[in-house]
């Protein structure tokens, strides 16, 4: 099984790091023309920079993606867009009851509103041309919602809908929208996370494995998915191969969310 994406422009927002610049390296990799976004243009040069050490092309698309200027700008930058990954989300644990209003508000749109602006600004595009891959990456803690962080597991539940919905939106058009359910990663936000709920002494692969034990026991994999293995379901996902899949969240969980159905 061939995955080609020659001749096709992905953009991948937070992609200076972690499971974003993964996916960015995944799809060049596969023949696409990828621009990495992030909101300072130093970090975007220096992820190109790494990246590119292995002879890849990128474009370089910094902008805040959580405004309606930034989005543009980084529209701008990249160009016609035919596969459109919103990767870019925060997290962190907080107690329930301490969550303020602008707390909920912030993870709504960073999470969520962000990718509805860049879905609104793209899909048309994609329907006229008659094709087009839509990936919202989301989390298991849209399902299983984690009780140290409901904003977070609220505002992924909200990016199943918005991918549903948009998929409706562009039924019989030749374009996909799907969900990727990405299971505990292994990044160095979630290595600072795993430190917020473990004790900060202890070396990271223990550190690792206690915080596996007692806060994601459900997972069948027993450790972090490396940033590399939900690439290569996003970059199937975006490929031809994957016509018929869409409206869909797909599960790259590690077996972490205790159910035989998607």
């Amino acid at each position: 099984m061939r995955i080609d994406l020659s001749g096709r422009t992905a953009l991948v927002t937070g992609s200076t790091q972690g499971i974003g610049q993964a996916i960015a390296a995944v799809l060049a990799d596969a023949g696409a023309r990828v621009a990495v976004n992030g909101r300072s243009a130093a970090k975007v040069d220096a992820a190109i920079a790494e990246l590119a050490a292995d002879g890849r092309a990128f474009i370089a698309a910094p902008g805040d993606v959580t405004t309606e200027d930034g989005a543009a700008a980084v529209l701008a930058a990249t160009g016609r867009v035919d596969v459109l990954v919103n990767n870019l989300g925060i997290f962190g644990a907080e107690e329930p009851l301490a969550i303020t209003d602008d707390e909920w508000r912030r993870y709504f749109d960073v999470n969520v509103l962000a990718a509805v602006r860049l879905i609104r600004a793209t899909l048309p595009g994609m329907t006229e041309r008659g094709w087009g891959r839509i990936l919202n990456i989301a989390s298991d803690s849209a399902i299983v919602i984690p009780a140290e962080m409901i904003h977070y597991g609220m505002s992924k539940t909200a990016l199943l809908a918005v991918s549903r919905g948009f998929a409706k939106a562009a039924a019989g058009t030749g374009v996909t929208v799907n969900s990727v359910l990405a299971g505990p990663t292994h990044t160095g936000g979630v290595e600072d996370f795993v430190y917020q709920l473990v004790d900060k002494d202890l070396p990271w692969d223990q550190a690792q494995r206690e915080f596996m034990i007692k806060h994601r026991p459900q997972s069948l994999l027993q450790r972090l998915i490396e940033p590399e293995e939900i690439a290569n379901m996003v970059a199937y996902l975006s490929s031809p191969l994957a016509s018929a899949t869409t409206g869909a969240a797909v599960r790259v969980d590690g077996g972490y969310v205790d159910s035989i159905v998607p």
